[in-house]
């Protein structure tokens, strides 16, 4: 139970006015009528009004004693996070030489609006969009240098080769090497195939996909998207334009080179349903007519930059207070610093500190309050004996303070949805247009004071050292505020010793999905190695000495459910289907499962009546004949599926639950 805040002065309105009028009559014995029409208690009730606004201003005094001993804890509100997502710089066409976009290249939503101003997002770092060097192009039976294009394939009375097998296999690929890293480009290839080649297929519905080798992690073959693909399916000539991933190199056939690939693979079930056929002879390939990058990926930050702000000159007192002009202010990066301008004696660096505690006179420290823009000086604080402690250095009188650089910005409104920032602010040489493929995610407002109020037991809990459970997840959503959708510390069971390191705490980490409700990609699930390594650093400061820690994502327990519904006469199969499959990849979801729906609780057993309870409310659903689950392994780009035993999965402790694809069929009468 909370401890009782009782009010300083608990009389109301009507009481101040009763007390008044029982004192009218030892005060002023010759006024009788008392009654609410009387001027003079019209005014009695004035003056209880302001009473009692008087009173509740006082009631407020518990609630500043509060706050000024969270100041005094050293307790501040935190700041704004600025969303973050990848912009792709399309050029007008492809280029002879590489392009450069410099960093902190603003890029903004449309303005629609005198009064909405639009959204600005600044670049990360430089992006360079460099001229493909293809060297090589391998396929099944055959291999070719490449020159100068275009370059013709075929031989021997051939005018081209068939890049596969015939019928082509599972797994089959036409290769090509690059010698310039292509990482995050827009890559066009023109190709000219031959129209009797690649029979039997769907031209709408390839039985292909392109690949990378790359990807964050390990390095494997990830899937690019296509934007544009007029080949029909390899069957006449066409471009090709796909978005690469982060590339990396690898040795194929003693060829260490960039390698992007067109593979044939596997149907689905689902696929074949939809029309998607497989080939029953190869493409043939006549030439390669093009190859070129119109475009490249960056990411980008809800922030703008402000270069070398002049913040006045020093008095030469300690103690001094400056504002920065921009708020709120992000957290600042290595070169966004304050710098001291000394006449005669040039420029020196100051450093950001919490606070002053640890600092002498000899030390250019500073504070910078991320809200409010307040830059303070170290203070100068007398000491008992009389004696004066200077708390930080001070500048010399007329030294000049200079911000070298800093961003602002931040907040839930940059949080837009694709293709919204579309407006290049500054213009640059080839560059055609900009646009955000992906909804940008991770926006938070700056702290309020009710939450820092409900943040402050925790702190003093922890007191910024990680020793419980809870420490080790409180600190790391204080790390990663904008960054993690869910985290959890375990200490694996005995059973899992195969799978962990014994005496090892791990902490779990899910990333920030923006629409968590859905279907989630591997890809999605797989936290930045870059966080990773900050939380690593943020923890292992804050650990006690002979605690082990390992930060990871969780191991995710693919599933997927089949499940057989007898619907109501005259219901609508499709929305039965729809809501079915909503509920399904909501419930069976580490970040909106579970039966509280804050996430698959971890280690937990998924059971079969676990989905007869998710689905028996269904509107229009007579009876749910059978349910079938399936554990799903993802390895590289194959899966395998198998069903599960005793209709039961179980996890491991560090484990959590998400939704492969589910499929709805019905069982009519």
């Amino acid at each position: 139970m909370s401890l009782p805040t009782p009010k300083l002065d608990d009389r109301q309105f009507q009481d101040i006015v009763d007390e008044a009028k029982k004192r009218i009559r030892l005060y002023c014995p010759e006024w009788t009528d008392h009654n609410v029409s009387d001027p003079g208690v019209t005014m009695i009730e004035l003056f209880a009004w302001m009473t009692e606004m008087i009173l509740y201003r006082l009631n407020q005094v518990p609630k500043l004693h509060y706050i000024k001993l969270m100041e005094m804890l050293g307790i501040t509100l935190q700041g704004p996070q600025p969303a973050r997502t990848d912009v792709t710089f399309w050029l007008s066409g492809p280029q002879s030489s590489n392009i450069v976009v410099p960093a902190y290249t603003e890029v903004a939503s449309q303005q629609t609006e005198k009064t909405e101003r639009p959204i600005v997002f600044t670049t990360d770092e430089d992006l360079h969009i460099r001229v493909p060097k293809c060297v090589r192009v391998e396929w099944s039976g055959g291999s070719m240098q490449l020159g100068r294009l275009p370059a013709v394939f075929g031989g021997s009375g051939e005018k081209y080769v068939e890049i596969f097998s015939s019928p082509p296999a599972t797994g089959e690929a036409l290769y090509f090497g690059f010698e310039s890293d292509l990482s995050n480009h827009v890559l066009r290839l023109d190709l000219d195939f031959e129209s009797a080649g690649g029979l039997g297929i769907d031209p709408n519905l390839p039985p292909y996909e392109w690949q990378a080798w790359g990807g964050a992690g390990a390095a494997h073959w990830c899937k690019c998207d296509v934007e544009i693909d007029t080949t029909q399916g390899m069957n006449a000539s066409g471009r090709v334009q796909i978005f690469l991933p982060e590339l990396k190199k690898r040795s194929r056939n003693k060829h260490e080179l960039y390698w992007v690939c067109a593979r044939v693979r596997q149907l689905s079930d689902d696929e074949k349903e939809k029309g998607m056929r497989e080939f029953t002879g190869s493409p043939r390939l006549r030439r390669i007519a093009a190859l070129g990058s119109i475009g490249a990926t960056v990411a980008a930050t809800h922030a703008q930059v402000v270069e070398r702000e002049m913040l006045g000159q020093s008095d030469g007192s300690p103690g001094q207070r400056f504002y920065l002009q921009s708020t709120p202010v992000l957290v600042r990066e290595k070169r966004e610093r304050l710098w001291v301008e000394i006449p005669g004696q040039g420029r020196e660096p100051w450093t950001e500190q919490p606070d002053f505690a640890d600092s002498d006179m000899h030390d250019p420290h500073y504070t910078l309050d991320s809200v409010t823009g307040e830059l303070r000086l170290g203070p100068s604080v007398r000491l008992p004996n009389g004696d004066m402690k200077q708390y930080g250095k001070v500048p010399p009188l007329r030294a000049k303070l200079v911000f070298e650089r800093y961003r602002y910005g931040g907040g839930v409104e940059g949080n837009v949805d694709a293709g919204k920032l579309n407006t290049l602010k500054t213009s640059i040489p080839y560059i055609d247009r900009v646009e955000n493929r992906k909804a940008a995610t991770g926006g938070l407002d700056s702290e309020s004071l009710e939450a820092a109020m409900a943040r402050a037991p925790q702190l003093l809990r922890s007191r910024d050292r990680a020793v419980t459970a809870e420490d080790f997840e409180y600190l790391a959503r204080q790390a990663l505020p904008n960054k993690i959708s869910r985290v959890k510390c375990v200490q694996p069971r005995p059973s899992d010793a195969s799978k962990i390191i014994e005496g090892t705490l791990y902490v779990l980490v899910i990333p920030l999905v923006s629409k968590p409700d859905a279907y989630l990609s591997p890809r999605e699930l797989v936290p930045n190695e870059d966080d990773l390594a900050t939380l690593r650093a943020y923890l292992d400061e804050r650990r006690l000495l002979t605690t082990r820690i390992s930060v990871q994502p969780p191991a995710y327990h693919w599933v997927s459910v089949s499940v057989t519904l007898r619907p109501e006469p005259g219901a609508n199969h499709d929305a039965i289907q729809d809501t079915v499959l909503q509920r399904l990849y909501r419930f069976l979801n580490p970040l909106t499962g579970g039966v509280d729906g804050r996430g698959w609780p971890f280690g937990r057993t998924l059971y079969q009546s676990d989905i007869y309870q998710c689905l028996q409310d269904v509107p229009g659903i007579l009876a749910i004949r059978t349910v079938q689950l399936y554990s799903v392994e993802l390895t590289g780009d194959s899966e395998q599926q198998k069903p599960a035993d005793n209709q039961e999965i179980s996890l491991l402790s560090h484990g959590v639950i998400v939704s492969h694809r589910h499929t709805v069929e019905f069982d009519l009468p």
